[in-house]
């Protein structure tokens, strides 16, 4: 797909909002959605994305969305850190087929890095186990400040 188009109402992250698949949650708020990610590139990998913007990527969304977007990755980011002691952060969103995106639904990717460990390939990684995830989301949610 490429930077422009309609928004899919029947995107996974819509349907996720929509309670029609399930996720793990780690937290939320009236505006956002912080959950772990079902594909992990790596340990503790969660997305953040907007519970009130139908904006497919970053050109597109409100100014006001994203600024509580973006306070709430960095606040999800520092939980991660404080739960997981990574050694590093990648921080990532993608804009169109070309650049990397496969969900049309603006969300930010939050992953747990370590030195001497690869990171798997975005959407490449396998399937997560649901336990695993949940004990993950806690310890998360549990470091939020």
């Amino acid at each position: 797909m490429s930077l422009h188009g309609p928004y899919d109402s029947d995107n996974i992250f819509a349907r996720i909002l929509r309670g029609e698949i399930p996720s793990v949650k780690v937290w939320e708020d009236n505006q956002v959605l912080v959950f772990m990610d079902a594909f992990p590139q790596s340990r503790g990998h969660t997305l953040v994305i907007s519970k009130v913007s139908q904006a497919r990527n970053l050109l597109e969304v409100e100014p006001e969305v994203l600024s509580h977007l973006m306070a709430a990755t960095q606040r999800t980011a520092r939980a991660v850190e404080k739960a997981l002691s990574p050694e590093g952060i990648s921080l990532m969103q993608f804009n169109g087929e070309a650049g990397g995106q496969t969900v049309f639904h603006l969300h930010f990717h939050i992953v747990p890095r370590w030195s001497g460990t690869a990171l798997k390939g975005h959407g490449q990684g396998g399937m997560a186990d649901p336990t695993d995830q949940q004990a993950l989301a806690e310890q998360i949610a549990a470091a939020l400040d």
